[in-house]
């Protein structure tokens, strides 16, 4: 199968396929084009017209100051880390040749529910990643323990905003491999009225 086909809206749909981080490599895209993936990232549904994300763009120079913050933030997050944590820190900040951190920044005390806005935060890290897709890349949105960290989080933005997504572009390195697919009968079911009381 060829993935990330495309040549069409669906057959892009159909062959989507996110790539290992820690298997995507160079080229990826420059500045220009993370802001063109991030504009169309924000074609997203948006009860409200909120707009409750921000991307940012992590440039392959700060790549390196990211990791020592994220040991940083980890040790101080938890004092059992060893350095096989602190490599694997550095490790996830350096991956993939793009990085663009995807954070959820509601409005806490609108009339649409925090709980939609962050919805819709998540809609736009999948654009983002069909942007990337669509533009010839490969992308991986990935979470983990830096995700929930409010360290990590204030090297990006301030509470009330949470991180939705580190989202990883590049080209793969290897061919990519499907997965089996969540659509089951358990997924995807007929509702049938059954009456009302």
């Amino acid at each position: 199968m060829h993935f990330n086909d495309a040549s069409t809206p669906l057959s892009l749909l159909r062959t989507r396929r996110s790539g290992k981080p820690r298997d995507l490599v160079a080229p990826g895209p420059d500045e220009q084009q993370l802001r063109e993936m991030a504009a169309l990232a924000t074609r997203s549904p948006d009860h409200g017209k909120l707009a409750p994300w921000r991307f940012v763009i992590v440039p392959g120079d700060m790549r390196a100051a990211l990791a020592e913050a994220l040991v940083a933030a980890q040790r101080a997050d938890n004092s059992d880390c060893t350095e096989r944590h602190d490599e694997a820190a550095r490790e996830f900040a350096t991956q993939a040749p793009a990085l663009v951190v995807v954070l959820s920044s509601p409005t806490p005390d609108h009339k649409i529910p925090v709980w939609e806005q962050e919805l819709s935060t998540g809609a736009a890290c999948m654009n983002l990643l069909h942007a990337a897709h669509a533009m010839g890349f490969a992308g991986g949105w990935l979470t983990g323990w830096a995700a929930y960290s409010d360290r990590v989080r204030d090297l990006f933005g301030q509470a009330p905003e949470r991180i939705a997504g580190f989202v990883f572009i590049g080209t793969p390195a290897r061919d990519l491999q499907e997965r089996p697919r969540g659509l089951t009968d358990r997924t995807v079911t007929l509702w049938r009225c059954t009456g009302v009381d």
